[in-house]
């Protein structure tokens, strides 16, 4: 969870004449795969593509993920640039240590991800409905490791196999000290 501050402000409305003040605010948000269902049935589109969000979707997103009950939407607006880059950052943000190394052959799938398809993951995979809660990079990588770990054994190819022989081979002779 992230805990942002939005500082209290005081604007001059030039329509009414009047000044505007907030309060500073603090807000709790939560990136999770309930934000992302929240965001997508509103603007129904993916969320996770690599496609520019406006400002006005980018906002709907931080208001989706806000935890914090009875919020003046008008806060919204008063959001700073490290406001903005805090939000980005968690939401980049790994929230785990685990690691994966690249395969190059693998032919992973390149389907955009979206709330439903993640859904599908989780009750395929038998994970908790209490993970929808979790860090949505998180969640994405526990379904990664269900998907690797119930992934069957890769098929040596040939020519892997016969150079592990070959070393094998050559260790077994060096230390036997015979020539075959």
């Amino acid at each position: 969870m992230l805990t942002i501050t939005i500082p209290a402000v005081e604007l001059f409305d030039e329509r009414t004449q009047e000044f505007i003040e907030t309060k500073e605010q603090k807000l709790q948000l939560e990136h999770s795969l309930v934000s992302l269902s929240k965001w997508e049935s509103k603007w129904c589109k993916p969320f996770m593509t690599k496609e520019d969000k406006t400002f006005e979707e980018t906002i709907d997103y931080i208001k989706c993920m806000t935890m914090t009950q009875n919020v003046n939407p008008i806060i919204y607006n008063f959001l700073t640039k490290e406001n903005i880059e805090a939000i980005k950052n968690y939401i980049d943000s790994p929230m785990t240590a685990t690691t994966f190394s690249e395969d190059k052959q693998s032919g992973r799938n390149r389907e955009t991800p979206t709330s439903e398809l993640i859904y599908y993951w989780m009750i395929s995979l038998n994970i908790p409905m209490e993970c929808q809660k979790w860090h949505l990079n998180r969640l994405l990588t526990l379904i990664r490791v269900c998907n690797v770990k119930n992934a069957p054994p890769k098929k040596t190819s040939r020519k892997e196999l016969t150079n592990r022989y070959a070393a094998l081979n050559a260790q077994r002779r060096k230390q036997l000290n015979t020539k075959g």
